[in-house]
């Protein structure tokens, strides 16, 4: 499997980069988890989350120069949403 060093920015991450397994497209995963433990050791874990964001583009021809990670501090992933479901009538 290919890795590649990839940046956080925000939270406890900030400014660390780390190696991130590739997925089959070639692309990051779209949201990295970090568990940790809780400070007393019986709790639930704390889950730092991370969405992948475009690094940057080019200046010349617009084309994307790679991957990041921003921190989310909300915790929580945004749920799937099949085209062929129906929204819920208010």
């Amino acid at each position: 499997m290919r890795s590649e060093p990839t940046p956080f920015e925000g939270g406890p991450m900030d400014g660390r980069v780390l190696p991130v397994l590739l997925g089959p497209t070639g692309h990051p995963p779209k949201w990295y988890e970090i568990p940790l433990p809780a400070p007393d050791g019986g709790g639930p874990p704390t889950v730092l989350l991370y969405e992948r964001v475009p690094a940057g583009y080019s200046k010349r021809l617009g084309l994307q120069k790679g991957w990041k990670y921003d921190f989310r501090p909300a915790g929580t992933k945004p749920k799937i949403r099949w085209p062929w479901t129906k929204v819920p009538p208010p």
